[in-house]
């Protein structure tokens, strides 16, 4: 009957169907942890991540890791797997205490606490964002964190800013580094003069603040700013503003996830449309994938679109005010 209702074993398809029809007239459901305890299978993956909540969620909870959870959640669930959402992993034994069979990590650091545990304990896990620590041969899905930040630095260019300053994370995480190359490639290019300024995540929106502030003190001409991190796009808007000049006629402020942040930010703010919900998709599926074994990787690109950073920002169908470059999926060894 086991084999039957679960579909293993060599079961005459015409007595399978009958105990399943039976089993469902009477009401019957499998003992998932009997099932999970027979298999060695945990039936269950983490999503877990390094960044702290000031950037990665906010005081509401509600922004790039909690849409990434909600989209990852169902995906998981079609496969018959739960979603265990892990708590910002900086030490301690955030990944030692949960049964899982594997996990994914959004946007690893250098040497990554979350991946370190998940090696500790032998579980596989994919990364969400292109790994940075030298030898990471972890499978990822590609946030293409250079096209973006080409995308937006373009896109200032096209509206006449003449001084963009930059401002990332103080981490390595791939779309810090891949933003500041973009950055610094463009500079030569139009003839900028770099003005990178660089904000502990842990600091949130209040660092964002704090460092625009002394930015605009040092540099007075800047006339743009792309703050990759919307809490620090958000807490620099504000230090624009009470520097007495406005929000986007006299600095443009552009910024990376196009989440509740940057849509409620006064003005709004032009962002980028990661596709999160299918890259969350995208990871949950290579995940899976490996844990059966396999080791093809798929490909996934998405053609991008870019908007403007003046008046209101609208999100229709068209892209008329964002970019969407779109994730794509990759393996093994980091490209440099």
């Amino acid at each position: 009957m086991s084999h039957a209702l679960n579909g293993l074993g060599k079961v005459d398809p015409r007595t399978r169907e009958r105990i399943r029809q039976v089993a469902a007239d009477l009401g019957y459901r499998p003992n998932l942890r009997a099932q999970r305890l027979r298999r060695g299978q945990a039936k269950a993956i983490a999503l877990a991540s390094s960044m702290p909540f000031a950037v990665a969620g906010g005081p509401s909870r509600l922004g790039f890791y909690m849409e990434v959870a909600a989209a990852a959640a169902e995906s998981a669930l079609l496969h018959d797997y739960a979603l265990v959402l892990v708590p910002p992993v900086q030490s301690g034994a955030a990944l030692y205490s949960v049964d899982i069979d594997g996990a994914i990590v959004v946007e690893p650091d250098v040497e990554d606490a979350a991946a370190a545990q998940l090696r500790e304990r032998g579980l596989p896990y994919v990364a969400l964002g292109r790994p940075v620590s030298p030898g990471e041969q972890a499978p990822y899905v590609d946030l293409r964190g250079r096209r973006v930040a080409e995308l937006l630095l373009g896109h200032l260019h096209e509206q006449g800013a003449r001084r963009p300053a930059l401002i990332v994370g103080a981490g390595a995480r791939h779309s810090s580094v891949d933003a500041v190359a973009a950055y610094e490639d463009l500079a030569g290019e139009y003839g900028w003069a770099p003005v990178v300024a660089r904000v502990a995540e842990s600091g949130g929106e209040q660092a964002g603040y704090e460092r625009c502030a002394a930015l605009l003190a040092e540099h007075p001409d800047v006339d743009a700013v792309c703050a990759l991190v919307d809490a620090f796009a958000v807490g620099a808007v504000r230090a624009i503003q009470e520097s007495g000049r406005s929000v986007p006629d006299d600095v443009m402020v552009v910024t990376r996830y196009d989440g509740l942040r940057a849509r409620t930010c006064e003005p709004p703010l032009t962002a980028v449309d990661l596709h999160l919900d299918r890259a969350a998709s995208d990871a949950v599926e290579l995940l899976l994938g490996r844990l059966r074994g396999d080791t093809d990787t798929p490909s996934v690109a998405v053609s991008p679109s870019r908007g403007s950073s003046r008046g209101p920002r609208r999100c229709g169908p068209d892209g008329a005010d964002r970019t969407s470059p779109g994730p794509a999926v990759g393996s093994g060894r980091p490209r440099p």
